[in-house]
């Protein structure tokens, strides 16, 4: 059974491109052509009453006295849901200014979504340079033009394609309306805006996980701000994330020089850790970079086998020794790696999962990464260290990555940058200590940020786009080979807001303040940074003011609901901290 695609176009002047356009299209497709003029006033047009009669003949609806901003209303478009919705060069008439267009285009785009099929489109032609994207050219200033975005994003939709509009290809058309007169708009160098549905915003939301560490369970709330970055599964066998893609390519290049094994065991997100092993590991984090984790309950692990309502909880929540903390790297697994029976010199042993750690909010810091580890014992004649530098340049010299190399006794390490993130990742070769022959074994380890990897080999211009959860985001990297990506969302509106408050200097904690924007704009803060700092020379407290850019690659973010956004803040802020908003 074939399925009829609905066609709908509003603000039609003399029809001619809705006539066109249904000889073009295929069959199965039905045409509904509206305007907002009674139907008297619609056939004095020229060839208004030629088109309307090659529309009927085709099978087309052609409709009287639509207004496209309560498109719901309409008796007759109220039954359908379109695939597509039309709108060429909209005008409010005369001599309106951009304001009063800008509310035309924000009241035809939230009509439209309630007629509108879910994987629906919206068309709309604009002058050059009225839509106020850089695709315009020359780009009028932001506030001279329609913001055309902007306006869309108020119903929930992005812009996803932009292309010139092509008139000839309708063969016949003939625009009309310029100020409400039977003149053309000046259709040289104008756009065709194509505009679809985003997914909605979603808040974060309270996570409770349980996990087995040593020889207890233990059951514990996930920050907030952490809940969209677990059990998504990106590195699973059947997953086509490009994380995952990116990490068998570089794979693949790696095992061209040495033989790489992947281990195999339990290597939970929750450990059991203090401060004193993340630098005996070699970390360059301190406590307050940890989520350390309290626990809700722990239980012995042989009381539990079989169910845990009958086990009762621990009284004391670090019994084990030490504190619970969700893991900031995996080179805390690098002795276990090593203590396991199938670990043997000559082979690099690859192991890849989350890594969680507490940053600023910035354009080039991820809270939440995916992780490639690897260790061997390797022979130092071979150079090894070298080598995995060679194949590193090999595969990344394209992306703009340089190496920084350091020797520290005989510790010699590796450093990775890139142009906007130093550090990604490291490479670090020590001699094996009580080996026979001294010197002769070098141990190796990699390190790497395989989600800043991903964005630079395959030109994601945002690291949240890797978490979205728009189907459209993985629909790319189905077919092989991947290339590089191509926004779903183009020119998303960025917002500016200040927030400023009194706090206490000696307990005030920024990272706390950047978890708490996190949680109540839900990822929407692109970047944040402090632009005013003042201490009062008597009290001894301080202020600070802040300013948040809200952007989003993936959702349609707007106006107001930055606005509801920010208005959350400053009422979650005073609750979370200790702090005066000002």
């Amino acid at each position: 059974m074939s399925i009829t695609r609905e066609v709908l176009l509003v603000g039609e002047g003399n029809f001619s491109f809705a006539a066109a356009l249904s000889e073009s299209l295929a069959p199965g497709v039905r045409v509904t052509a509206t305007c907002l003029q009674p139907e008297a006033e619609a056939l004095s047009r020229e060839n208004a009453e030629k088109n309307i009669q090659q529309l009927r003949d085709r099978g087309s609806t052609v409709l009287f006295g639509v207004d496209c901003t309560c498109l719901k209303e309409h008796e007759v478009i109220q039954q359908h849901l379109y695939d597509w919705i039309i709108f060429n060069f909209p005008h409010c008439g005369r001599k309106s200014g951009v304001k009063k267009n800008r509310t035309l285009l924000a009241k035809f785009f939230q009509s439209c979504a309630e007629v509108l099929k879910d994987n629906g489109e919206v068309h709309m032609a604009l002058c050059n340079g009225q839509g106020g994207t850089p695709y315009d050219n020359p780009m009028r200033e932001w506030h001279n033009s329609w913001q055309a975005v902007a306006m869309a994003a108020e119903a929930g939709l992005i812009l996803s394609e932009i292309h010139p509009f092509d008139r000839d290809k309708y063969q016949g058309y003939r625009c009309t309306g310029y100020r409400s007169q039977d003149k053309g708009f000046h259709v040289e160098g104008a756009l065709n805006h194509i505009f679809t549905r985003s997914l909605p915003y979603t808040m974060p939301e309270k996570l409770k996980m349980v996990t087995t560490i040593g020889k207890e369970t233990v059951s514990f709330e996930v920050p907030e701000e952490l809940s969209e970055y677990v059990n998504r599964g990106f590195l699973s066998q059947q997953s086509h994330h490009p994380v995952k893609i990116v990490l068998e390519q570089l794979l693949r290049e790696i095992k061209s020089s040495w033989p790489v094994c992947t281990v195999i065991g339990n290597f939970p997100e929750l450990l059991n850790c203090c401060p004193e092993k993340l630098q005996s590991c070699g970390l360059n984090l301190t406590p307050s970079d940890v989520y350390w984790i309290k626990p809700i309950e722990t239980h012995p692990l042989n009381q539990c086998e079989d169910s845990m309502k009958d086990c009762d909880p621990m009284e004391d929540q670090q019994s084990s020794g030490g504190s619970y903390a969700l893991r900031p790297s995996l080179l805390l697994h690098v002795q276990e790696i090593m203590q396991n029976e199938d670990f043997s010199p000559g082979t690099l042993h690859a192991l890849s999962g989350l890594v969680f750690q507490r940053v600023p909010i910035s354009p080039n810091q991820y809270p939440a990464y995916h992780q490639l580890l690897l260790v061997g014992v390797l022979p130092s004649k071979s150079q090894p260290l070298q080598c995995l530098k060679d194949c590193m340049e090999a595969l990344l010299s394209p992306y703009h990555v340089s190496f920084k190399e350091e020797h520290l006794g005989e510790e010699h390490q590796v450093w990775v940058y890139s142009q906007d993130v130093q550090n990604f990742g490291r490479m670090t070769s020590v001699p094996v200590p009580g080996s026979d022959f001294q010197g002769s074994l070098q141990l190796c380890v990699l390190l790497l940020n395989i989600d800043h990897l991903a964005t630079l080999i395959l030109s994601i211009p945002d690291w949240r786009l890797l978490w979205s959860a728009d189907p459209r985001f993985l629909a790319h990297f189905e077919p092989r080979p991947v290339g590089p990506f191509r926004p779903f969302s183009l020119y998303p509106p960025s917002y500016s807001h200040d927030i400023s408050f009194w706090m206490e200097p000696d307990s005030f904690d920024e990272l706390d303040f950047h978890a708490v924007v996190r949680v109540a704009t839900g990822g929407a803060v692109k970047d944040l940074k402090l632009v005013d700092r003042f201490r009062h020379p008597h009290m001894g407290h301080a202020s600070l003011c802040y300013r948040l850019d809200y952007q989003s690659p993936d959702r349609a973010l707007s106006h107001s609901q930055v606005l509801g956004l920010q208005n959350q803040l400053r009422r979650l802020l005073p609750l979370r901290l200790q702090v005066t908003l000002r």
